[in-house]
C-alpha cells in the first residue's frame, strides 16, 4: 500500500536562528510555538530556508528533533532530508523517520546534474530504505536540474513517494502533475509569489518563506481558499504580495532572517557564504512589512 499524506494549507519552511557562531535553540523553540499558535498547518525544518547546506549532520539532526518536540504533534512535521549525495540524503531521512517525522522532503541532487533516471535511482534508494512518505522538492533554480512529470509518475508509483514541493513557478506544471498522477499527488508550491496561481491550478497548499514573518495572514489565506471565499483569499494575497517578492530580492533567507530580527524573533545571523542583506533592501522589507500590517 502506497504511502499517501494529505498536507493541506501553509507549511512554514523554518529558518534556523543563530547566537556566537552555534545554533539558537531557544529562539528556533519560540519560533515553532508561535508559527502554531498563529494557525500554520505544518513546519518544514532544515531545508534551503533553514541554511541545511551550512548545518553540520549533528546540526542538522538536532533542528529535526527540536523541531518535532516542540511541535508535540499539533502539527505535521516535514523534515528536510536533501542531499546530493545518496548515501546521504538516507542517513537524514532514516534519522527523520526515527525522530518521529510525518514525511522527508528530498531535494533533487543538485550540481551532479543526474540524469531523469538517476534522478529515479537517487529517489527510489531513499524510498527503499525508509517507510514514512517523501515529499519530493523540485527546485530547478538551485539544484540546477528539472525532474520530468514523467520521472515523477514512475516516482509516484514506489511505495512511500507521495508527493512534490514545487518550486516551478510553472502554472502548467501542476496541472500536467494532476493529469499525470491524480489528484492523491499532493502538490505542494514552494514560490510564495505564485501560491495564488498553484491553488486555481489544483495545489494542495504551499511550503512557504513568507510564512515565517507572516504565519496567520498565510493561513487565514488558505483557509480562505479551502471554504472557497476566493475575494478573501485574493485580499489576503495583494496584502502578501509584497512581501512575497521582496522577501527574495536577494538569496533566501537573508531578507526573511532581517524581517524576523524585525519582529525580535531572532538575531540577524547567517552563515557564510550568507551575508545580512543591503539597506536598500532593509527598506524594501520594511515597506513589505508595513503593507502587511505587521509593523508601523
Amino acid at each position: 500500500m502506497a504511502s499517501k499524506t494529505n498536507f493541506r494549507g501553509s507549511f512554514t519552511a523554518l529558518v534556523t536562528p543563530f547566537k556566537n557562531g552555534s545554533l539558537d535553540e531557544a529562539a528556533f523553540r519560540a519560533l515553532v510555538s508561535w508559527q502554531i499558535a498563529e494557525g500554520t498547518h505544518g513546519l518544514v525544518p532544515v531545508g534551503t530556508t533553514g541554511e541545511s547546506p551550512t548545518l553540520s549532520h549533528d546540526e542538522h539532526n538536532r533542528v529535526v528533533e527540536w523541531c518535532i518536540d516542540e511541535a508535540k504533534g499539533r502539527v505535521p512535521v516535514i523534515a528536510g532530508a536533501g542531499s546530493n549525495s545518496t548515501k546521504e540524503a538516507i542517513e537524514l531521512a532514516q534519522h527523520a523517520e526515527k525522530a518521529g517525522a510525518d514525511a522527508a522532503l528530498v531535494v533533487t541532487p543538485y550540481y551532479n546534474k543526474p540524469t531523469q533516471e538517476g534522478l529515479y535511482q537517487h529517489f527510489k534508494a531513499i524510498n527503499d530504505a525508509i517507510g514514512i512518505p517523501v515529499i519530493i522538492y523540485n527546485i530547478p533554480p538551485r539544484s540546477v536540474i528539472d525532474m520530468s512529470v514523467d520521472t515523477m509518475k514512475r516516482l509516484f508509483e514506489l511505495k512511500n513517494i507521495a508527493g512534490v514541493k514545487d518550486a516551478t513557478a510553472s502554472m502548467v506544471r501542476v496541472s500536467q502533475q494532476r493529469a499525470a498522477m491524480g489528484e492523491d499527488f499532493n502538490q505542494l508550491s514552494g514560490e510564495d509569489a505564485t501560491v495564488l496561481g498553484y491553488m486555481a491550478h489544483g495545489g494542495h497548499g504551499c511550503i512557504s518563506v513568507t510564512s515565517n514573518v507572516a504565519p496567520r495572514l498565510c493561513s487565514e489565506f488558505h483557509l480562505a481558499w479551502q471554504k472557497g471565499d476566493h475575494a478573501t483569499a485574493l485580499k489576503l494575497h495583494d496584502k502578501l504580495m509584497p512581501l512575497h517578492t521582496n522577501l527574495f530580492i536577494e538569496s533566501n533567507p537573508a531578507p526573511v532572517k532581517y524581517a524576523l530580527s524585525l519582529l525580535g524573533k531572532m538575531d540577524e545571523k547567517l552563515r557564510l557564504p550568507m551575508v545580512p542583506v543591503s539597506e536598500p533592501t532593509r527598506v524594501a522589507v520594511r515597506s513589505a512589512m508595513v503593507h502587511a500590517g505587521l509593523i508601523n
